[in-house]
């Protein structure tokens, strides 16, 4: 699934940037020529003023005038919004495993209005899930940083309990366990983390809810993420995704498109991270955004003439680094360490069928999925 996933949006994302590039080279050679017709008028016009001060100087305005119409040509945006780029991933996503509810979020009407949010649990009741589990001490660690930073966290009603009385800051640097945070504040919690903007200078995103539930009569706690999704933050979200997805564009589809240079295209990869970074904190999907995002990211890559030809390392859940990290220089950071090394120049998507035609029916997707050699 990836692979084709994959394939089918570098296809796609490559005739955006192609179209985008011919506009940029489009405007810079109207501004050169701009630029050299300015100077004529400008020549024209001191000559002219040397006979006296009635001499005409109208055409001036004009020569502005027309300098201004080509500035507004050149600021085009993508043919493709980044939900059009995911949307791809996601019907990908969607037929490899059709009993998965993969929908957007903002599709479920009284869920988003209401706030759906994806739970998603380390440790329940005494058993420890075994695909979450090697994040807890990390997300232990962020959720008392979040505590020394707020001074406070929510109960199950969404009211503030004050942890700045009673000692109760002093103890949270001793906490080692869900029991030592859950004895800490006395109750059910959660807190939210948040991921800086790029987009919005100053501003801050709410990331993900870690929870801690004490779970009745059994033993133990539901410790766990939960990412709600309401109206307001999906709107907060989308406009970060947007900046984020332009920044893509205008990182590739100038000067550097086309280039085989891997230092050249540093810039575009950075970009391509920051994109990855605010999707998994979005987490705008019912499921599968950890695939989707993933698949994004190869396919994105791949259309920039990069090719990731190696194995996300052992015990890394890349959705896990972006939503325990506060800003994405640090996510982008932490991921180029083994993704940069695994990366190599590859032009080879010019060579392959067009995927989206070439399997144009859900039973072709299916039967290209289903196919495996002896």
């Amino acid at each position: 699934m990836a692979g084709l996933a994959a394939i089918e949006i570098a296809q796609k994302v490559s005739k955006t940037w192609r179209s985008l590039h011919a506009d940029w080279k489009h405007s810079n050679r109207s501004t050169k020529s701009g630029k050299r017709h300015r100077r004529k008028e400008r020549t024209s016009l001191a000559s002219q003023n040397r006979g006296g001060a009635g001499c005409s100087t109208s055409s001036s305005s004009e020569t502005s005038a027309s300098y201004g119409s080509t500035e507004d040509r050149s600021s085009s945006r993508p043919m493709m919004s980044w939900q059009d780029v995911y949307s791809i991933a996601v019907k990908w996503r969607q037929i490899s495993e059709p009993c998965d509810p993969v929908v957007w979020v903002n599709k479920l009407s009284e869920e988003f209005n209401s706030g759906f949010g994806s739970h998603t649990p380390m440790v329940l009741g005494q058993a420890k899930v075994v695909r979450y589990f090697p994040n807890y001490e990390r997300t232990l660690d962020v959720a008392k940083t979040i505590m020394r930073n707020k001074l406070s966290v929510h109960n199950k009603s969404d009211k503030p309990i004050d942890l700045s009385k009673e000692g109760k800051l002093e103890n949270i640097d001793h906490a080692k366990s869900c029991d030592d945070l859950y004895e800490l504040v006395g109750e059910d919690f959660w807190l939210a983390t948040w991921c800086n903007s790029t987009a919005f200078e100053g501003k801050q995103l709410e990331g993900t809810r870690i929870t801690m539930v004490k779970m009745g009569q059994q033993r133990g706690y539901d410790f766990a993420i939960r990412t709600p999704c309401t109206p307001s933050r999906w709107e907060e979200f989308d406009a970060e995704m947007t900046m984020a997805w332009e920044a893509i564009c205008n990182a590739y589809c100038g000067e550097i498109y086309g280039s085989t240079d891997f230092n050249a295209l540093d810039s575009v990869r950075e970009a391509i991270l920051r994109m990855t970074y605010y999707w998994y904190n979005f987490m705008p999907l019912s499921r599968g955004t950890a695939a989707v995002g993933f698949v994004v990211l190869l396919g994105m890559l791949l259309a920039a003439n990069m090719e990731f030809a190696g194995n996300i390392p052992k015990g890394v859940q890349v959705d896990w680094e972006a939503i325990l990290n506060f800003n994405s220089n640090s996510f982008v950071d932490s991921i180029k360490s083994w993704l940069y090394p695994s990366l190599k120049i590859s032009t080879l998507l010019k060579d392959f069928p067009d995927v989206a035609s070439t399997l144009a029916t859900t039973g072709s997707v299916v039967a290209a999925l289903s196919s495996y050699d002896d």
